[in-house]
């Protein structure tokens, strides 16, 4: 067998001048420090290999001089395709002054166009994108004006408009993982994560180009477990040891177990945050967790997120993700963003947003730098400032419900709590609600028109994006909607009857957060439409464990219904439902019981396979037609169908108050 490992230098020079190279990384998770400085050290000595076109999808930097930022060269880079551009300043300012063409598109797109690329195809077609900066219509991703080739286009199928973003060949792959063997099969035990190595590396050898792996550990051929091999060697064409220093799992951390799955960490252990305006943001946020949910939380004040839901207690009732592929755990913050500990799997970035996109988060928590009066937000780029937009524009166009988070201004600003009241110490010296953002990163009337529910979430108030517009929706306790808010903002909100926020949010001790999210509230959870004669039940997140519960959802509907007088139709939302083994049978007789009495027709639905199979069964027992199905628009639909236009929906019902049989 071939010995694949040599010295960095003879590996790079395998790169030749207008090449097209494909760089693996998340912030330093993944990053191949060692081929990134030893194609530097070749340049910077020869000016050879010049005019590349660099593609990375999350940039490969710590945002001063390590990653990408030691290839801002003059003359060694003629184009780069990025995702995330911030942590890599020295390539975006030269990027924003028009030194290449530059191009930044959506991190998932790029993510999985590795794939399409691999398997080559023309190109990608979705919906991620639409009626942002990253759409033809206003920019086609373009960041300056050097740039004009297109690599994005609409195009309409059926009558619906669609983004393609076409493929292009990749010359040469710097990917890395931990173990190779000398064949050159990779493995990655130690790393963070697994992003998208395998994916670059087959693009980069079915476009008939070079792949290096920088590794920080050698084998004998055939000792490796192929069970854990990620790259194989047939797509490797050499293999190069990294000095320590190069290899570290991120840039914050030079090896933490816990990153790698090697362990568990108790979560007593973690650090809480320090109460401050970070910590009262985040603790808003943390009350639209959906309990049984999936989540992800972006970098910077979202992050906070996590530690909240640890310290309240309800971590164990929702999944945290991050997009580099982690599912499960706590994400990490800072140069160790993208990393996280007791995890409960890592998956390939591509698969994650194969996840993403297709509508797999119940929840996202996101950053907003600016945000407009049509609920618009930029966090991609701010005059000459290149932040990019990472997987932003996936996330937040895919999730079911998106809550945004910041402070209201920016510069400066300083709050205190005085008597259970916010004061504002110090404004901020910069507007964050404006006319008008720089860059639509986030089209606020496309989630409207979609469906999607939005929120905006700050330290002295919340907005939420509805389909007349931005509606001022909570004020902060001591805050004065004309002095505090409309004098510091570009625009006037729909402003109604905003309640006041919840006072836990603000006092420094526990906001028994886990008895809110998982108490029942059930009379909280219904609502009666009159026109369609539907009562609507969100049992989302309820946990049902003994007979009192199912005797408070009783007494809740039955309440209800009576107040209404006569027979209605019934629809539930089981998503996130949970109820106690032994406890099915008791649900069913008293779901019996209601259906018996009180309803026309009922329907419910929830996403969860196992969970129509369950509560399915123990209908059937009750002699209950289950009608359960996998979405609400399914549900709905059924309503409407099956809806009774009898006499009967004219009269007036005397219900019985009896009880039901276990």
């Amino acid at each position: 067998m071939k010995n694949k490992v040599v010295s960095a230098a003879e590996a790079i020079a395998i790169v030749h001048s207008g090449d097209t190279v494909a760089f693996s990384g998340f912030v330093g998770s993944g990053t191949p420090e060692e081929l990134i400085e030893a194609l530097q050290d070749r340049f910077l000595k020869t000016k050879e290999p010049g005019n590349l076109t660099l593609v990375f999808a999350a940039a490969p930097g710590d945002g001063e001089e390590k990653g990408l930022n030691r290839l801002a060269i003059p003359g060694l880079v003629k184009r780069a395709i990025g995702g995330h551009w911030g942590l890599i300043p020295k390539l975006a300012d030269m990027a924003v002054n028009n030194e290449f063409e530059a191009y930044n598109l959506p991190l998932g797109v790029i993510s999985t166009l590795f794939r399409d690329i691999a398997a080559h195809r023309a190109g990608l077609l979705t919906k991620i994108g639409m009626r942002t900066f990253v759409d033809p219509r206003q920019r086609g991703g373009k960041i300056n004006a050097r740039t004009t080739e297109d690599l994005v286009r609409l195009m309409e199928i059926d009558g619906e408009e669609w983004l393609f973003y076409k493929t292009f060949p990749i010359n040469v792959a710097f990917i890395r993982g931990t173990t190779a063997d000398q064949s050159g099969n990779i493995t990655m035990e130690r790393e963070a994560l697994t992003l998208d190595n395998l994916a670059i590396a087959t693009a980069a050898k079915n476009s008939n180009g070079f792949v290096i792996a920088q590794v920080e550990r050698i084998c004998a051929s055939g000792s490796l477990n192929p069970r854990q091999v990620i790259v194989p060697g047939i797509l490797v064409d050499c293999v190069v040891v990294a000095k320590p220093e190069n290899h570290m799992q991120t840039y914050a951390t030079f090896n933490n177990p816990a990153f790698s799955g090697e362990l568990r960490l108790p979560l007593d252990s973690l650090d809480t945050m320090h109460f401050d305006i970070r910590k009262i943001i985040a603790r808003r946020c943390a009350f639209e967790l959906p309990m049984g949910g999936v989540v992800n939380l972006g970098i910077g004040m979202p992050e906070g997120v996590a530690k909240i839901a640890a310290e309240e207690k309800v971590l164990s009732y929702v999944t945290l993700t991050a997009e580099p592929g982690v599912i499960g755990g706590i994400p990490q913050s800072g140069a160790d963003f993208g990393a996280a500990i007791n995890t409960e799997a890592v998956l390939q970035q591509n698969q994650q947003f194969d996840f993403y996109d297709g509508g797999g988060l119940d929840m996202a928590c996101l950053g907003m730098a600016q945000t407009d009066a049509e609920g618009n937000v930029n966090v991609s780029c701010f005059g000459k400032r290149l932040a990019g937009a990472g997987g932003f524009i996936n996330i937040s166009q895919s999730a079911r419900k998106l809550v945004f988070a910041g402070t209201f201004t920016a510069g400066g600003l300083r709050v205190e709590m005085m008597d259970d009241e916010l004061v504002i110490v110090k404004e901020g010296r910069e507007k964050k609600f404006i006319s008008k953002v720089d860059e639509i990163t986030f089209n606020g009337q496309y989630a409207a028109e979609t469906g999607q529910t939005v929120y905006y979430v700050t330290e002295r108030c919340v907005f939420r994006r509805t389909l007349e517009g931005m509606e001022l929706i909570e004020v902060a306790p001591g805050i004065d909607i004309d002095r505090h808010i409309l004098a510091h903002m570009e625009f006037v909100p729909i402003i109604r009857e905003p309640k006041t926020m919840d006072l836990r949010i603000f006092q420094n001790f526990p906001m028994h957060l886990d008895e809110t999210l998982l108490s029942l509230g059930v009379t909280q959870r219904l609502s009666y439409d009159l026109r369609r004669n539907t009562v609507f039940c969100n049992w989302e997140g309820l946990h049902v464990r003994n007979r009192d519960d199912v005797d408070r959802v009783r007494r809740a509907i039955e309440d209800l219904c009576q107040s209404v007088g006569r027979k209605v139709n019934f629809v539930a939302n089981y998503d996130g439902f949970r109820i106690d083994p032994g406890m099915e049978d008791t649900y069913a007789a008293m779901v019996r019981y209601l259906e018996t009495h009180y309803y026309l027709s009922a329907s419910r639905y929830t996403t969860s396979a196992f969970l129509r199979l369950k509560l399915g069964e123990a209908l059937e027992r009750r002699k209950v037609a289950p009608h359960i199905f996998e979405t609400g628009e399914e549900a709905s639909a059924f309503i409407e169908t099956n809806n009774a236009t009898d006499s009967r929906m004219g009269v007036s019902y005397q219900f019985l108050n009896q009880g039901y049989d276990e």
